[in-house]
Protein backbone atom coordinates (compact mmCIF):
# COMPACT_ATOMS: atom_id res chain seq x y z
CA UNK A 1 0.00 0.00 0.00
CA UNK A 2 3.32 2.67 0.02
CA UNK A 3 2.92 3.15 -3.44
CA UNK A 4 -0.77 3.75 -3.24
CA UNK A 5 -0.61 5.97 0.09
CA UNK A 6 1.64 8.27 -1.65
CA UNK A 7 -0.72 8.68 -4.78
CA UNK A 8 -3.53 8.98 -2.04
CA UNK A 9 -1.75 11.57 -0.39
CA UNK A 10 -1.57 13.40 -3.90
CA UNK A 11 -4.64 12.67 -4.57
CA UNK A 12 -5.94 14.76 -1.56
CA UNK A 13 -3.97 17.17 -1.49
CA UNK A 14 -5.48 17.93 -4.79
CA UNK A 15 -9.09 17.41 -3.91
CA UNK A 16 -8.69 19.70 -0.82
CA UNK A 17 -6.79 22.08 -3.00
CA UNK A 18 -10.23 22.35 -5.45
CA UNK A 19 -11.74 23.05 -1.93
CA UNK A 20 -9.39 26.37 -1.28
CA UNK A 21 -9.49 27.26 -4.46
CA UNK A 22 -13.57 28.20 -4.04
CA UNK A 23 -13.35 29.60 -0.32
CA UNK A 24 -13.92 33.53 -0.84
CA UNK A 25 -12.51 36.36 1.35
CA UNK A 26 -16.22 36.82 2.89
CA UNK A 27 -15.86 33.07 4.38
CA UNK A 28 -12.38 33.38 6.47
CA UNK A 29 -14.56 33.94 9.56
CA UNK A 30 -17.13 31.64 8.95
CA UNK A 31 -17.64 28.76 11.55
CA UNK A 32 -16.11 24.88 11.08
CA UNK A 33 -16.89 21.44 11.80
CA UNK A 34 -13.41 21.52 13.91
CA UNK A 35 -14.67 23.28 17.45
CA UNK A 36 -12.67 26.77 18.15
CA UNK A 37 -11.49 27.36 14.29
CA UNK A 38 -12.66 29.67 11.13
CA UNK A 39 -12.70 29.38 7.75
CA UNK A 40 -9.00 30.66 7.89
CA UNK A 41 -7.79 29.40 11.23
CA UNK A 42 -8.58 25.63 9.42
CA UNK A 43 -7.00 26.91 6.22
CA UNK A 44 -3.49 27.66 8.55
CA UNK A 45 -3.64 24.19 9.94
CA UNK A 46 -3.78 22.68 6.79
CA UNK A 47 -1.02 24.44 5.28
CA UNK A 48 1.12 23.64 8.67
CA UNK A 49 0.32 20.20 8.62
CA UNK A 50 1.95 20.45 4.93
CA UNK A 51 4.39 22.33 6.09
CA UNK A 52 5.61 20.42 8.91
CA UNK A 53 5.35 17.21 6.91
CA UNK A 54 8.20 18.12 4.27
CA UNK A 55 10.36 18.90 7.09
CA UNK A 56 9.25 15.70 9.30
CA UNK A 57 9.21 13.36 6.56
CA UNK A 58 12.49 14.53 4.66
CA UNK A 59 14.09 13.70 8.46
CA UNK A 60 13.99 16.81 10.12
CA UNK A 61 13.36 16.66 14.31
CA UNK A 62 10.40 18.66 15.92
CA UNK A 63 13.11 21.05 17.58
CA UNK A 64 15.28 21.74 14.42
CA UNK A 65 12.00 23.59 12.97
CA UNK A 66 11.75 25.22 15.94
CA UNK A 67 9.15 27.54 16.37
CA UNK A 68 9.42 29.18 12.45
CA UNK A 69 5.76 26.57 11.87
CA UNK A 70 3.75 28.25 14.67
CA UNK A 71 1.45 31.19 14.31
CA UNK A 72 0.14 32.42 10.92
CA UNK A 73 1.78 30.41 8.34
CA UNK A 74 -0.91 32.01 5.35
CA UNK A 75 0.13 34.93 2.90
CA UNK A 76 -2.57 37.35 1.23
CA UNK A 77 -2.41 34.35 -1.55
CA UNK A 78 -4.45 31.41 0.50
CA UNK A 79 -4.73 29.54 -2.67
CA UNK A 80 -0.93 30.13 -3.42
CA UNK A 81 0.12 29.37 0.53
CA UNK A 82 -1.77 26.64 0.08
CA UNK A 83 -0.08 25.23 -3.28
CA UNK A 84 3.06 25.42 -2.05
CA UNK A 85 2.86 23.53 0.64
CA UNK A 86 1.16 21.13 -0.72
CA UNK A 87 3.92 20.12 -3.67
CA UNK A 88 6.23 20.51 -0.59
CA UNK A 89 4.60 17.85 1.31
CA UNK A 90 3.80 15.71 -1.48
CA UNK A 91 7.42 15.71 -3.05
CA UNK A 92 8.80 14.92 0.24
CA UNK A 93 6.16 11.87 0.65
CA UNK A 94 7.09 10.68 -3.15
CA UNK A 95 10.59 10.90 -2.48
CA UNK A 96 11.85 6.81 -3.02
CA UNK A 97 12.55 5.43 0.47
CA UNK A 98 10.21 7.81 2.22
CA UNK A 99 7.98 5.43 3.43
CA UNK A 100 10.17 3.05 5.13
CA UNK A 101 12.16 6.21 7.00
CA UNK A 102 11.23 7.05 10.15
CA UNK A 103 9.92 10.24 10.85
CA UNK A 104 10.12 11.92 14.21
CA UNK A 105 6.71 13.54 14.81
CA UNK A 106 4.90 14.31 17.73
CA UNK A 107 3.50 11.07 19.08
CA UNK A 108 6.63 9.63 18.55
CA UNK A 109 8.87 7.86 16.02
CA UNK A 110 6.78 6.57 13.12
CA UNK A 111 7.51 4.76 9.56
CA UNK A 112 7.02 6.78 6.62
CA UNK A 113 3.97 4.96 5.37
CA UNK A 114 2.17 5.13 9.05
CA UNK A 115 2.72 9.39 8.89
CA UNK A 116 1.52 9.49 5.17
CA UNK A 117 -1.57 7.87 6.52
CA UNK A 118 -2.09 10.19 8.91
CA UNK A 119 -1.32 13.01 6.49
CA UNK A 120 -4.25 11.20 4.02
CA UNK A 121 -6.88 11.26 6.79
CA UNK A 122 -6.23 14.60 7.78
CA UNK A 123 -6.12 16.69 4.67
CA UNK A 124 -9.53 14.52 3.55
CA UNK A 125 -11.13 15.58 6.74
CA UNK A 126 -10.11 18.64 6.94
CA UNK A 127 -11.01 19.22 3.03
CA UNK A 128 -14.74 18.14 4.04
CA UNK A 129 -14.63 20.42 7.33
CA UNK A 130 -13.56 23.58 4.76
CA UNK A 131 -16.18 22.36 1.91
CA UNK A 132 -18.99 21.78 4.68
CA UNK A 133 -18.13 25.16 6.24
CA UNK A 134 -18.19 27.16 3.03
CA UNK A 135 -21.14 25.88 1.17
CA UNK A 136 -19.00 23.61 -0.95
CA UNK A 137 -20.21 19.93 -2.42
CA UNK A 138 -18.73 17.86 0.75
CA UNK A 139 -18.48 14.42 -1.50
CA UNK A 140 -15.29 12.66 -0.91
CA UNK A 141 -14.35 10.59 -3.85
CA UNK A 142 -15.18 6.84 -3.13
CA UNK A 143 -11.25 5.86 -3.88
CA UNK A 144 -10.05 8.23 -1.13
CA UNK A 145 -13.00 7.03 1.46
CA UNK A 146 -11.86 3.74 1.10
CA UNK A 147 -7.89 4.38 1.47
CA UNK A 148 -8.81 6.58 4.73
CA UNK A 149 -11.03 3.36 6.02
CA UNK A 150 -8.03 1.17 5.66
CA UNK A 151 -5.65 3.74 7.12
CA UNK A 152 -7.76 4.46 9.96
CA UNK A 153 -9.25 0.65 10.78
CA UNK A 154 -5.94 -0.89 12.38
CA UNK A 155 -5.81 2.09 14.01
CA UNK A 156 -8.76 3.44 15.05
CA UNK A 157 -8.82 3.06 19.00
CA UNK A 158 -4.92 4.71 19.08
CA UNK A 159 -6.10 7.63 16.71
CA UNK A 160 -9.54 8.11 18.74
CA UNK A 161 -8.26 8.08 22.24
CA UNK A 162 -5.57 10.56 20.55
CA UNK A 163 -8.14 13.18 20.36
CA UNK A 164 -7.13 14.11 16.73
CA UNK A 165 -10.13 13.46 16.08
CA UNK A 166 -13.81 14.31 17.42
CA UNK A 167 -15.73 11.73 19.21
CA UNK A 168 -17.49 8.87 17.49
CA UNK A 169 -20.59 9.75 16.29
CA UNK A 170 -23.75 7.50 16.24
CA UNK A 171 -24.81 6.51 12.11
CA UNK A 172 -27.60 4.33 10.78
CA UNK A 173 -26.88 0.88 9.16
CA UNK A 174 -27.70 2.12 6.03
CA UNK A 175 -25.35 4.94 6.14
CA UNK A 176 -23.02 4.71 2.94
CA UNK A 177 -19.49 4.30 3.29
CA UNK A 178 -18.30 8.57 3.27
CA UNK A 179 -20.92 8.78 6.44
CA UNK A 180 -19.32 5.89 8.01
CA UNK A 181 -15.73 7.08 8.13
CA UNK A 182 -16.88 10.58 8.64
CA UNK A 183 -18.63 9.24 11.95
CA UNK A 184 -15.72 7.18 13.15
CA UNK A 185 -14.25 10.65 12.97
CA UNK A 186 -16.22 12.70 15.00
CA UNK A 187 -18.37 14.32 12.28
CA UNK A 188 -21.69 14.24 11.32
CA UNK A 189 -22.90 14.67 7.32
Amino acid sequence: MTVRLAEAHSDALGETRRRVAAVTSDQLELSTPCEDWSVRELLNHIVAGNLWAAELAAGKAIDEVGDRLDGDVLDDDLLSAYEQSAKLASDVFAEPGAMEAMCAVSYGPVPGSVYCGHRVLDVVIHGWDLATATGQDDVIPAALVQVCQEILEPQLEALQASGAFGEEVEVGSDADPQARLLALLGRSG
